[in-house]
């Protein structure tokens, strides 16, 4: 079993839709006032049919009132480093601390490349993303006196203005799968964001890729409770069980659990697009595996 101590977060990914052009804030409020932690969005600019995904959590951080927001998780490949950190920290300033930052080298190439952005192959996405935190930080260090230089293979800033400062440490959470993402994670990440719909052997190929983390959290000097292990999660309530999170809530409550005290996960993000769903996870799941973790970890 392996257990890093975080409380839970639960949350929401709700598709940026723009029609009905409200229905994604709407379902952002939904869970805001459900009790939820976390509302997060995809973020690929190259979909019409979507809303700029940066804009929409601008929107809907002024909409909502307690609930985090974030990219689940930003495409870097068509966000400058220099501009997203400012975009971030001013829609943190602005929500009063509520925004974070889920992270991704980038994917589905031809339509960046599109939109205008870079094709990278899968050793320049890990080095690119490695450069962009490393500007990101530092644009947000407004402690560190003078302008920010940092020069990369794929951006560098020459003397830019740093700040503003966010109005909390946003979590940078990075989406990742492979060995040299998950080692970059362990080393420069606040929060590990991946699915389980893409692991091919469930959720027990977490041990593995957590293996992989903490080797990089070591090779860093820092410690593994620096990482929070997030998982986008799917299934649907029914009254009976027909697989993994395909049933009624306790069946959700104890998959969840196990999840949670086994693998090190601490937040459990739910694709919904639906008022109902939202509110039965938020009312029904989340507090009763709050109450097994924490019953477990005593």
């Amino acid at each position: 079993m392996t257990d890093y101590g975080h409380d839970l977060l639960f949350g929401t990914f709700v598709t940026p839709t723009n029609q009905p052009v409200h229905h994604a804030v709407e379902q952002a409020i939904v869970a805001d006032r459900a009790g939820l932690d976390l509302v997060t969005f995809q973020d690929h600019p190259y979909v019409a049919k979507f809303h700029d995904t940066w804009t929409l959590i601008a929107y809907a951080a002024a909409r909502t009132e307690r609930i985090h927001l974030s990219a689940n998780v930003t495409n870097l490949p068509l966000r400058p480093p220099a501009v997203l950190a400012r975009s971030v920290a001013t829609a943190d300033l602005l929500s009063g601390g509520r925004v974070e930052l889920g992270i991704g080298a980038g994917a589905f190439w031809d339509g960046v490349e599109a939109m205008g952005g870079p094709r990278r192959t899968a050793g320049e996405s890990i080095a690119a993303l490695e450069e962009a935190v490393t500007i990101i930080r530092g644009i947000w260090d407004t402690d560190q006196p003078g302008g920010l230089s940092v020069t990369g293979t794929h951006y560098s800033v020459s003397g830019a203005k740093r700040g503003p400062a966010p109005a909390h440490h946003p979590g940078i959470w990075i989406g990742a799968y492979k060995p040299r993402m998950l080692d970059l994670t362990g080393r420069v990440a606040d929060g590990w964001l991946p699915s389980l719909p893409y692991l091919p052997g469930g959720a027990a190929d977490l041990t593995a890729m957590n293996k992989h983390i903490d080797e990089g959290v070591e090779s860093a000097g820092r410690d593994p409770r620096a990482v929070r292990r997030f998982l986008n999660i799917s299934g649907a309530f029914a009254r009976t069980s027909t697989g993994v999170l395909q049933g009624p809530p306790e069946q959700w409550v104890e998959e969840l659990t196990d999840i949670a005290l086994t693998y090190g996960t601490s937040g459990f993000i739910l694709p919904s697009d639906d008022t109902a769903t939202t509110e039965l996870f938020a009312a029904e799941v989340a507090p009763a595996v709050r109450r097994e973790v924490a019953a477990a970890r005593a």
